[in-house]
C-alpha cells in the first residue's frame, strides 16, 4: 500500500519513513459472500466448504510469530458470516497481533458493533460509488445505504474506519462523490484499491492508460489538497505502484526542494511488496505472496507457515530488490520504488509471473 498522505506530511517535515517491520498477513477466513461483487478476487459465493477451524487457526500462531507477522487483516468472502469470527479475532490480539477487520459491512449492527470495538483496531468497508453504482457493482439493491450505514456505526463507536473502493472502468466516474462523502461524513481514511485480474475481476477492464493516469492524478491532486488544507482523511493506494512514481512527479513539481527526499523515501518503502511484507491465506489453507496469485506456495494442513513462509523458489526471486521482471518494467529507470509492480496481473496477462505490467500507466 502506498500512504500517499503520510509520505507528504513526513517529506514535508523532513523525515525519513521507516518501513514496517514485519508481515501484513491477509487471511480469507471463508470464500462465502452475501454479496456477488463483479470484481471480486477469490469468486466469492454462498459455500461454507473448506473454511478452517479455529483451532487449525490456532495451531499457526506459533509459526506466523516465528515468520514476523505483525499484522492481521481478517477478510474472506464475507468474514463477518463466520459465527466465531470474533473468537478468532480475540485469539490474534491476546497473541499480540495488531488485527484488523475487511468487510462489505451488510452484517455490521448495533448488536455487534461492541465486539467490532473490542476485537479490531481498523475497519475497511468497501464502498465503490454512489448508491446506483454501488449497488449494481455490489449486485444487491440497498447494499449502498447498509455499507454506509456500518460506516457510522464503526465510527461513532470511536474505531478508525475507512472506505475501500477499486478503480475500474465502471466505477472511476464515482470517485468526486467518494471524496464528497468522505467530507461529508467524517471518514479518516480512503483506500483506493487498483483493479487486479483474479476471479470474477477477469471480467472488468480499466480505463485506457492515458485517461487512467488522469484518474489516479485526480486522487493524488485529492491527497496534497487535504494535506495542504488540515482535512484529516487519509489517502492511501493500492495494487498498482506506478502510482508512486506518478506521486514523485506530482511531488516534484509542487516541491522541487523535497523531491529527493520523497524518492529516499519511496526507496524504502519499496514498491510491491508480494511475498516480502505480504502474505495471504485462502480458505483452504493455502499460503499465496498476495490475494491475488494463483501459484500457492504450499499449504498450512501439510506444512505450517513458517516453513512455507522461509521456503525458496518463487519467494526468493520476489524478495530480490528490484526484482528481476522483464519487458519495459525490468528497464524502467523507476523500478526501484515500484519493485516492478504487479506480479499477478503479469501473469494473468502474459503467464509469466516476471513479465511486464500490462497496466503501468507511466
Amino acid at each position: 500500500m502506498l500512504r500517499i498522505t503520510e509520505y507528504i506530511k513526513k517529506t514535508l517535515k523532513g523525515e525519513k519513513i521507516k518501513p514496517f517491520p514485519g508481515v501484513i498477513l491477509i487471511w480469507n477466513l471463508t470464500n462465502a459472500c452475501n454479496l456477488f461483487c463483479k470484481h471480486c478476487y477469490s469468486a466469492a459465493n454462498s459455500s461454507r466448504a473448506g473454511e478452517p477451524e479455529i483451532d487449525t487457526i490456532k495451531e499457526q500462531i506459533p509459526y506466523l510469530k516465528k515468520a514476523n507477522v505483525k499484522y492481521l487483516i481478517l477478510s474472506g468472502g464475507e468474514p463477518l458470516i463466520r459465527e466465531d469470527i470474533f473468537d478468532i479475532a480475540q485469539l490474534f490480539n491476546k497473541n499480540g497481533f495488531i488485527t484488523t477487520l475487511s468487510t462489505n459491512g451488510l452484517l455490521i449492527t448495533e448488536d455487534n458493533i461492541n465486539q467490532i470495538k473490542r476485537q479490531f483496531s481498523y475497519v475497511g468497508i468497501s464502498i465503490d460509488g454512489d448508491e446506483e453504482t454501488h449497488d449494481r457493482f455490489r449486485g444487491m439493491k440497498g447494499a449502498f445505504r447498509k455499507s454506509l450505514n456500518a460506516i457510522r456505526l464503526v465510527r461513532d463507536i470511536g474505531v478508525k474506519v475507512g472506505m475501500r473502493f477499486t478503480i475500474t472502468s465502471e466505477t472511476y466516474q464515482s470517485i468526486p462523490f467518494i471524496f464528497e462523502l468522505a467530507e461529508k461524513e467524517k471518514i479518516p481514511k480512503i483506500y483506493f484499491s487498483h483493479l487486479v485480474y483474479s476471479g470474477r475481476g477477469r471480467n472488468l477492464n480499466q480505463a485506457e492508460k492515458k485517461q487512467y493516469r488522469n484518474i489516479v492524478r485526480q486522487i493524488i491532486d485529492k491527497a496534497f489538497e487535504y494535506v495542504e488544507k488540515g482535512i484529516p482523511i487519509d489517502i492511501v493506494t493500492g495494487n498498482n505502484e506506478a502510482d508512486a512514481v506518478l506521486f514523485y512527479q506530482i511531488f516534484k513539481e509542487r516541491y522541487p526542494e523535497k523531491a529527493e527526499l520523497l524518492y529516499e523515501n519511496l526507496r524504502i518503502w519499496g514498491g510491491n511488496q508480494a511475498g516480502v511484507r505480504i502474505a495471504d491465506i485462502d480458505y483452504r489453507g493455502n499460503v499465496k505472496p498476495d490475494t491475488y496469485f494463483q501459484y500457492k506456495l504450499g499449504n498450512i494442513y501439510e506444512k505450517d507457515f513458517y516453513q512455507i513462509w522461509s521456503s525458496n523458489g518463487i519467494l526468493s526471486k520476489l524478495r530480490q530488490h528490484p526484482r528481476p521482471v522483464k519487458g519495459r518494467c525490468g528497464e524502467c529507470e523507476f523500478i526501484d520504488i515500484c519493485n516492478g509492480n504487479s506480479r499477478s496481473r503479469a501473469y494473468a496477462v502474459y503467464g509469466d509471473y516476471f513479465g511486464e505490467d500490462p497496466e503501468c500507466y507511466i
